[in-house]
């Protein structure tokens, strides 16, 4: 038996071009059958599904951004086949994954529109969320995703072999091979689950320190905080150090020069040219004069807006820059319609749900989210149709979009495109005549189906590429799909909710979830849907800002993410990301650096796992009325300080585990 686990490894060309004629072969033979489908991988995938989609709806509500779960639950999926001593187990793992990873997926199509509903009722009482409206919209979007991927599968994973790096797909296919042969990977990744867990449980229910360090914890800081309008702030949770490693310190730095343009350059420099000036733009009703206002809300005010212009602008660069790919895959399907011939001879570990029925079921979940646009949202059938016929084509255009983020660098646009689709409904919404408050759910509710579509799609694309290297058989990947968007649509809705009444999201609440991108939603479509016009000339300052990165080769999208996500949540990201190269370039041996990186990939990914998780216990505890948090020490300068020592604590405690 030992000898077979050895035998067990990737093909020498798994990761690099094939030559001409040259095939890729799967880790399991495209002849042979294997335990793929059955009631353990269906049923542990389905408990990853529960449990992660929990997790990442906490973490992205608190901090804005949803860790991807197929590299923790790979993991878990090792593990629990490994304690049960199951024999060939790797195709059943990569079920496992795959349905628990709709997760991340569908949490963040939820999360960074929905939220909004509830950040405007202060407002407007009228407006409403209810579990139907969120169950409904999340699992649409998914399907919908699932539906228009499935036709580019082929050219991602299969022609573009090689070509594409597939980061997280990489790591994740090596924990799964590393399993199979025995190499026990859930260790390392349960002792830093646990240890992020305790130190982010004892923030969020004890609040034994701050979880935030600022310049003004001492007096200088808080002068030039008040006088130049420079503030500097930091997150020190676990979770967040963990997605700073995972992001890595490329992307991270480009994310914090975004971070940085707009808090250390615009809102000082707002605040310096126009200090007794009230400066309204696109209908905004401000009354303080720029140089009055501290330095957050000339962020909120004016730098978030130029965000959402870049991230807008990079949305359609990235469309116009996918175009040839639509074109393919199109091209690429008609010889697909031969139907049962085609299923027949096609090997196992090529076959896709066949093409009739992928188009029937994009036909029926479009008809049936028209339908719940119609009685559900809108009560108007002209509304009804002008959103339908917005949300699929959009969807399907940014959907080629969203899997080549993931193929390429590992990371979703998937706010920025939902941005420019809120931009885009609210302007035709109010055209035809659905404005005001009813026209602001609307746009939601539409924001949120494209969301989830683009993000499962994006995900997707992970596992079949996992799929592909190890040999399973895309079909039953394909189907298995629809279960865990089900389930963790359901999830999402009832930890929304849950939330929500913990801690709310009203800006106004000092205990309210920051929700940074739905937020940002909510900044959109008011202005526009009152009627009032929008901020275009600070839309317009971002898409320049984006097309002069896009044309100096600079990845614009997170440049402007950065822009408009609070700085207290980007710097932890450099913080982690420096981690990252620190781990991975100490030794001189090449070997060395890799596997230190690759262990501290699990540990990272244990302390995003066990802080998003023990996150939600706690907002369960505070929902039981239990609350332990002395908001008087939180307000004390030591709370940072001893906030500061902890996380110092947790950083080296990251890199000696990488060492061992």
């Amino acid at each position: 038996m030992d000898k077979e686990k050895d035998l067990i490894q990737l093909p020498e060309n798994a990761f690099r071009e094939l030559k001409e004629g040259e095939e890729y072969s799967p880790v399991m033979s495209p002849e042979g059958n294997y335990p793929e489908v059955n009631t353990w991988s269906v049923t542990w995938g389905i408990l990853m599904a529960v449990l992660f989609s929990a997790a990442a709806a906490y973490l992205g509500l608190k901090v804005g951004q949803v860790f991807e779960a197929a590299i923790p639950i790979a993991i878990i999926a090792v593990g629990v086949s490994t304690a049960a001593k199951r024999s060939q187990a790797l195709g059943e793992n990569v079920i496992i994954q795959s349905i628990g990873a709709c997760s991340g997926a569908v949490v963040a199509g939820a999360i960074f529109t929905l939220p909004a509903i509830y950040i405007l009722q202060a407002k407007y009482p009228e407006m409403t969320a209810s579990f139907m409206k969120i169950f409904l919209a999340s699992a649409l979007g998914g399907i919908i995703g699932i539906l228009f991927l499935i036709p580019f599968r082929k050219y991602f994973v299969s022609d573009m072999h090689g070509k594409y790096p597939f980061p997280e797909a990489t790591a994740t296919t090596q924990v799964l091979v590393s399993g199979a042969r025995g190499a026990g990977q859930a260790k390392p990744l349960l002792i830093a689950g646990l240890v992020g867990g305790l130190y982010d449980f004892a923030v969020a229910t004890f609040g034994l320190w701050n979880e935030n360090v600022t310049s003004r914890m001492i007096g200088l800081g808080e002068m030039v905080a008040d006088k130049a309008k420079l503030v500097f702030k930091l997150n020190t949770g676990a979770a967040v150090l963990g997605l700073g490693y995972i992001i890595g310190l490329k992307y991270a730095f480009i994310i914090c020069l975004g971070s940085a343009a707009v808090w250390w350059l615009i809102v000082p420099g707002m605040a310096l040219l126009f200090p007794d000036t009230v400066v309204n733009v696109g209908g905004s009703q401000v009354t303080t004069a720029v140089g009055a206002m501290p330095p957050e809300a000339i962020f909120a005010t004016y730098g978030k807006a130029i965000g959402i212009g870049g991230i807008a602008m990079a949305g359609i660069i990235g469309i116009i820059k996918s175009w040839p790919v639509i074109k393919s895959a199109i091209h690429k399907m008609k010889p697909q319609q031969g139907g049962e011939v085609r299923h027949e001879t096609v090997k196992r570990t090529q076959r896709d749900i066949p093409f009739k029925i992928i188009a029937i079921g994009s036909l029926v979940a479009i008809v049936v989210t028209f339908l719940f646009f119609w009685f559900g949202v809108m009560n108007n059938l002209l509304h009804a149709v002008v959103a339908i016929v917005l949300v699929a084509i959009i969807a399907f255009l940014f959907t080629t979009v969203a899997a080549n983020a993931i193929a390429i660098v590992g990371s979703n646009p998937v706010s920025g495109m939902t941005l420019m689709t809120l931009i885009i409904a609210s302007v035709v919404m109010v055209a035809v005549g659905l404005n005001g408050p009813a026209g602001m759910v609307a746009a939601l509710i539409m924001g949120s189906v494209v969301c989830t579509a683009l993000s499962m799609a994006g995900a997707f694309i992970t596992d079949l590429k996992i799929g592909y290297w190890l040999g399973t058989t895309p079909a039953r990947q394909q189907t298995w799909k629809f279960l865990g968007t089900l389930v963790s649509a359901a999830t999402v809705g009832g930890v929304m909710m849950l939330l929500n009444q913990t801690y709310g999201f009203d800006p106004e609440s000092p205990t309210h979830l920051v929700a940074p991108q739905a937020n940002a939603m909510a900044a959109v479509i008011e202005p526009m849907m009152n009627g009032a016009g929008a901020p275009w000339l600070l839309y317009g300052i971002g898409a320049l800002i984006a097309i002069a990165l896009t044309a100096a080769k600079i990845p614009a999208l997170p440049f402007a993410l950065g822009m408009f996500i609070p700085l207290e949540l980007n710097l932890p990201l450099l913080v982690g990301g420096a981690v990252n190269w620190f781990v991975t370039t100490r030794s001189k041996d090449k070997k060395e650096n890799h596997d230190r990186g690759e262990r501290g990939t699990l540990i990272a990914s244990g302390f995003i796992a066990g802080g998003a998780l023990m996150g939600v216990v706690s907002a369960l505890l505070r929902f039981g009325g239990f609350d332990a948090i002395n908001p008087q020490w939180l307000a004390d300068p030591l709370s940072q300080a001893l906030s500061l020592a902890a996380y110092l604590f947790l950083i080296i405690f990251f890199i000696r585990a990488t060492r061992r």
